[in-house]
């Protein structure tokens, strides 16, 4: 028995590996959409173009339009000449944002009255709309602390003092790896399972298996064991691409990591398999991997909190195994995640496993 599956691990690796082709489609896509997607995907408000609208020209509007032009988030700031070209600025998207200072700007602050901003945001961006509010709001407030130390005004009573834990300078890529790690690894080995069963039926080789001593469960030992391998493989070299070429801390422990990864490749391999024995062609194959992953990534967690989302949709991320291995990778990556708290996510992804290696068992020996 051992040996019919080791002969069948072989050839599964080699049919992986030998072609050269094949060895830069398992490598080479991978670190491209890793290095590609680390700085794309990026939840950061970046190189905005924003347009002020200054209809005071004093020495305290003059200062607050410098703190915009000066501020690096702001990559470009259009003067306008009169109300009609807001909305125009607005329309053609030339600007996210407008900014207007009233006529009587100065003069209200000199007299010490109350005075106002008004910004003008384009709500088709929403996201990056609301952000943009929040670098103005800042911009604003330090604007007005410093005509207070200049007045001499009493001080507020109390000061806001921020820290951030575990990414301390808000790096965008120390989020954005750790779960990229996750994605890419479910990826590539979703994809190679799904195409291992179906590109037999395609090119007339299942039949030979068949006919040959190996009984189905060993088919599918020998299908399953190359994946992870291969998974196992592509998440190594994610992991090392993500830490050395990138800069992303490693803070926890490696052991844990592929202890967590082994349980996860085996519930997307699972999945593969189950979309594999069901589809007749790698073509059908390939859809099916794009079926799944697609809510998958969704649902995980990756770019909106699962919190945010409606009550069933939460109870649907539960059978999702990238949802706990986002966890796991960010997790180790940044806080030193303890064994307990990973066990704890690991478990889920235990059951998913078995139970998408069942289904597909069970589909595998129902269409034979």
């Amino acid at each position: 028995m051992f040996g019919r599956i080791r002969a069948l691990l072989i050839k599964e690796l080699l049919a992986a590996v030998r072609d050269p082709r094949a060895r830069f489609i398992l490598i080479g896509p991978p670190v491209i959409q890793l290095l590609v997607f680390s700085f794309a995907a990026t939840l950061e408000v970046k190189n905005v173009h924003i347009a002020v609208l200054n209809q005071d020209w004093g020495m305290e509007s003059r200062d607050l339009v410098a703190r915009f032009a000066g501020a690096p988030t702001f990559t470009s700031v259009e003067m306008l000449t009169g109300t009609p070209q807001v909305a125009d600025a607005i329309d053609t998207q030339r600007a996210i944002m407008v900014v207007r200072i009233g006529a009587d700007f100065s003069r209200n602050i000199a007299a010490g009255k109350p005075v106002s901003v008004q910004l003008l945001l384009d709500g088709r961006r929403s996201n990056a709309a609301q952000i943009v509010a929040g670098y103005a709001q800042t911009i604003i407030e330090q604007f007005n602390a410093d005509l207070a130390h200049r007045s001499q005004a009493p001080p507020g009573g109390s000061t806001l003092v921020l820290r951030a834990w575990f990414n301390p300078n808000f790096e965008s890529l120390w989020n954005t790896v750790p779960a990229l790690v996750a994605i890419l690894t479910a990826l590539i080995g979703l994809i190679v399972t799904a195409l291992s069963i179906a590109r037999e039926r395609e090119l007339g080789t299942f039949e030979q298996l068949l006919v040959s001593p190996l009984q189905p469960m060993e088919i599918l030992i020998g299908k399953t064991v190359p994946a992870i391998l291969i998974g196992m493989g592509e998440g190594t070299i994610i992991i090392a691409v993500g830490v050395f070429a990138l800069g992303v801390p490693f803070t926890g422990s490696l052991a844990l990591l592929y202890f967590g990864m082994l349980f996860y490749i085996a519930a997307i391999v699972g999945v593969g398999l189950f979309i594999s024995s069901f589809a007749n062609t790698q073509q059908q194959a390939i859809l099916g991997a794009f079926v799944f992953m697609v809510p998958a990534i969704i649902l995980s967690g990756f770019a909106t909190p699962i919190a945010n989302m409606p009550d069933w949709l939460q109870v649907a991320t539960e059978a999702n195994p990238i949802r706990y291995f986002l966890v796991i990778t960010k997790g180790i990556f940044l806080k030193d995640m303890p064994a307990t708290l990973v066990f704890a996510n690991i478990w889920p992804m235990a059951i998913i496993a078995a139970v998408t290696l069942t289904a597909a068992t069970w589909l595998f020996r129902r269409r034979l």
